[in-house]
């Protein structure tokens, strides 16, 4: 650990249990237990000081297989495979309320880890993922088939079975480690299936952590391992290897189509939740002002390193300059500091590679003609930190509307009539999210059958539920996590059908 990164643990007084883990030997999580040894590791930066914080193994092919491995014995071992579905709830429910109890500990590794703010850090990446568990846990006991009547000749007894999909390969994106990761795999382990996660290289030490309280609950070894290093090596070694029934990522479209590649050669079923490029339908008879404080939430929240950022504004041209004005009064009060400050608002972006990629986006967007608009001031020193950016782009056609730039920035455009509105948001190849704001319930409904997005908000955005089912259609993937939709696609069906 640098001076500068410890200097900061002590300013804030970082958790002894934070301390003490950072301290560890690096290692995997295979089969129950930490596998630490001598080899090639990757360094863990802190973005606000960009000073070296930890180190995490890389993880080699033989470690993979081991993973993958243990997940399979697992699956088809008595004690997880016949686990009565009360112990399984006791279960999950005893990771939620470990996860509640170190709530403090995980919101300060992942804030280390990928500089988040640290209280929406706490409410909605750690308490958030702990209440996922929860929703899922209530699910347990929904696992049956059902008995049908059939047309066959005779009379036969038919009926389905949903068996637990199997060894389910988990690839977790860096912008919400630990949230991504419980959206990974709290549905699946309801389910009964067995897993092996593949956080980040560049945050994964909250899923690390994950998977000590989930040892401590008791869960059976093997049914969760963790293995780390970059998704080139490891990630692409999970997406096509033989032992893994099926994968779920998130990430970006380039990647995903990488991973889609690999388990479609292995005849895998999975999930993809990928970019976003996430439109705000802002009518004429819009409360200006809440939109303009949903962007908090909904552009400048975690960087605005969030797949389903509202990135694009289409505003009736009768309040577009008014539009302009409220939101980029909302990016200049920003609070933009160190993440472990309790006021801070927006951290630093999570690596030097993607602080450049966002600010290159925003330079060409200027010689492109756009207007740029910046927000709140930096603070000084070192940190990979990047300002909240309003962009008035001269076209649809323009990159900054069409290519997701994952950052504090925004594009406003206007419109003349509702169809153009609708037109407008279409014209993207994502698909992932999508809010309309109006006072008129015909508009907005008509609006919401319109919009190609996997999640319509009316009046609001980023507002999520468990219950909900997250996923979009077009370039932004297929497949769903949360809800229980997701819970239904851990399982495969089969029909049984007996002659009487």
């Amino acid at each position: 650990m640098d001076k500068v990164v410890g200097e900061l643990l002590q300013q804030f007084a970082v958790d002894p249990a934070v301390l003490a883990f950072l301290a560890r030997e690096p290692a995997l999580f295979i089969d129950g237990e930490w596998v630490a040894r001598k080899g090639p590791t990757l360094p863990v930066y802190e973005p606000s000081t960009t000073g070296r914080l930890a180190s995490i193994l890389e993880a080699q092919p033989a470690e993979v297989d081991q993973a993958v491995a243990a997940a399979r014995r697992a699956f088809e071992s008595p004690v997880w495979r016949d686990m009565k579905p009360n112990e399984r709830q006791r279960l999950l429910l005893r990771i939620a309320d470990l996860m509640e109890a170190e709530a403090n500990v995980l919101a300060q590794l992942e804030t280390l880890d990928s500089g988040k703010a640290i209280g929406p850090c706490l409410a909605i990446d750690v308490l958030g993922s702990a209440d996922l568990v929860r929703f899922m846990a209530g699910l347990v006991f929904e696992n049956g088939g059902e008995v049908l009547k059939v047309s066959a000749p005779g009379k036969p007894f038919a009926m389905t079975l949903r068996e637990p999909a199997g060894v389910i390969a988990c690839i977790v994106p860096w912008n919400f480690p630990l949230n991504t990761a419980l959206w990974k795999a709290a549905a699946p382990l309801a389910a009964g299936c067995t897993l092996v996660i593949k956080p980040d290289h560049n945050t994964s030490l909250s899923t690390l952590y994950f998977a000590d309280i989930c040892r401590r609950a008791g869960l059976p070894a093997g049914v969760l391992n963790v293995v780390t290093g970059q998704g080139a090596t490891v990630g692409a070694a999970l997406a096509a290897h033989p032992g893994v029934d099926r994968v779920t990522f998130t990430g970006s479209t380039v990647t995903g189509r990488q991973i889609g590649a690999a388990a479609g050669a292995g005849v895998k079923p999975l999930t993809l939740e990928l970019g976003g490029k996430s439109p705000m339908i802002a009518f004429a008879d819009a409360d200006i002002e809440a939109l303009a404080a949903a962007t908090r939430q909904s552009v400048f929240f975690n960087v605005g390193q969030v797949c389903s950022a509202g990135s694009r504004i289409y505003a009736d041209r009768r309040i577009f300059d008014r539009v302009v004005d409220a939101v980029s009064a909302v990016a200049a009060s920003i609070r933009i500091g160190p993440p472990l400050d309790p006021a801070c608002e927006m951290g630093p972006a999570c690596t030097a590679e993607h602080q450049a990629r966002v600010r290159g986006y925003v330079e060409r967007a200027g010689a492109q003609g756009a207007k740029v608009m910046p927000g709140a001031a930096l603070p000084g020193g070192k940190g990979w930190y990047l300002q909240p950016t309003v962009l008035l782009p001269k076209s649809q056609s323009d990159e900054c509307v069409q290519q997701e730039i994952f950052g504090p920035v925004v594009a406003i455009l206007p419109f003349d009539s509702d169809d153009e509105a609708i037109r407008l948001a279409n014209d993207c190849e994502y698909a992932l999210a999508a809010s309309i704001w109006t006072r008129d319930l015909n508009r907005a409904f008509d609006a919401v059958r319109r919009v190609q997005a996997g999640t319509v908000w009316v009046n609001t955005h980023e507002l999520g539920d468990n219950a909900l089912p997250f996923g979009g259609f077009k370039r932004s993937g297929f497949g769903k996590d949360l809800g229980r939709e997701q819970f239904d696609e851990c399982f495969n069906a089969k029909a049984v059908l007996i002659a009487m």
